[in-house]
């Protein structure tokens, strides 16, 4: 008997057959990884990580839970990957006045916290028809006619906006810069060093004074965190402490230190004199004077000043041609009338060389470029 012998036999086109399959399962599987992409980002954005819950945390009790809530925009069964944080903290920080600072933040997978701090008054900043009164961070919270105790005064800043609310900025630059300093010392030090006033009208000779009755002379506008701290460990140091006296600025990194007996004033300067106080303890500021609108008579028959209250439509005068002047009761004769020079007398009348008589009198005046008119 004899024996069979097996034998493979390869088809020609079973390796082709068999990449192409493996293309196919590569597509099948790239289709199938993007539709639960796409389902998965729709739940998350429709049914899964909605808000139910909405933490209010930090220093808030000058506003209840729901106006921070409220001001947030934030409300709950919203979606925590669709809500903008950064826009809800400076809703927060826009809507509440008293609040300093506001953190938003997601807490998957349904918890929205909310974190603020209050706003703390650091500064009076004078200006020449109040005082602004301005937290730790800059931000203003009232414009007053009276100085907040225990804390200091800064004079000469030039405030551009005066708005509560808003963040107190300088129309000198120089002067924003000395303060921007000032805020990130307080925010180191939690402390106001015990400064009084600090003078800035001069930003090439800032003039700082202390409740202890030093008073400290920094120079320029720059390195301001750094000279404060170097007058701080001056007054500190045992030979200075408790004394009164002058700190002196000397180049980039040194303070002289002069003493007296007498409480510290600055030879050659003079700070700023506080304006008078009404009964109440309230600074008066200046306030300006009204000015007296123009006068004009478009023509409407009136002959009075068309910006004064009196002015009304008077029927008799329905011949007025617009000049403001009616020379007859009943017959609407008018002598046409301007004064276009300023010098009060009717320009028909000026002429030749005679100063025409508009006020009962020679009136001898022929110049002026004035758009104001006259009823005769």
């Amino acid at each position: 008997m004899n024996d069979v012998e097996k034998t493979n036999i390869e088809r020609q086109n079973s390796g082709k057959r068999m990449r192409r399959r493996k293309r196919k399962m590569t597509w099948y599987a790239f289709i199938v990884f993007i539709l639960a992409l796409t389902a998965g980002a729709t739940l998350c954005f429709t049914f899964l990580f909605n808000i139910n819950e909405i933490v209010i945390s930090g220093e808030s009790e000058t506003y209840t839970y729901m106006e921070i809530v409220e001001a947030s925009g934030i409300r709950i069964g919203d979606n925590l990957f669709r809500i903008d944080t950064d826009k809800s903290e400076q809703q927060i920080l826009d809507k509440l006045l008293y609040v300093e600072t506001a953190d938003v933040h997601r807490d998957f997978p349904s918890t929205l916290r909310i974190k603020v701090t209050r706003c703390v008054p650091a500064f009076n900043v004078r200006y020449d028809k109040g005082v602004l009164l301005v937290s730790r961070k800059g931000k203003i919270l009232s414009d007053n006619n009276f100085y907040t105790k225990g804390i200091p005064i800064i004079y000469g800043f030039e405030p551009d906006e005066m708005t509560p609310g808003k963040m107190l900025t300088s129309l000198d630059e120089q002067k924003g810069s000395v303060f921007e300093q000032l805020v990130k010392r307080y925010e180191k030090n939690d402390v106001n060093d015990g400064i009084s006033a600090i003078e800035m009208s001069n930003t090439s000779d800032i003039i700082v004074t202390y409740e202890s009755g030093m008073i400290f002379r920094m120079g320029n506008w720059t390195d301001v965190e750094y000279k404060l701290e170097l007058a701080e460990n001056v007054m500190n140091d045992e030979s200075v402490k408790g004394k009164q006296g002058y700190l002196t600025m000397i180049g980039s990194n040194q303070c002289s230190f002069r003493t007296t007996d007498d409480p510290a004033s600055i030879p050659g300067i003079v700070l700023p004199t506080e304006p008078p106080t009404d009964s109440e303890g309230n600074l008066i500021f200046p306030t300006e004077a009204p000015t007296e609108p123009p006068y004009v008579d478009y023509g409407d028959y009136s002959g009075y000043d068309d910006y004064s209250e009196e002015d009304y439509q008077d029927p008799e005068w329905s011949e007025d041609d617009g000049w403001g002047i009616y020379d007859g009761e009943e017959s609407g004769n008018e002598t046409p009338w301007a004064d276009e020079d300023g010098d009060g007398i009717n320009d028909y009348d000026d002429y030749g060389g005679y100063w025409g008589d508009d006020q009962g009198g020679d009136d001898d005046f022929g110049y002026g470029n004035d758009q104001i008119y006259y009823d005769q």
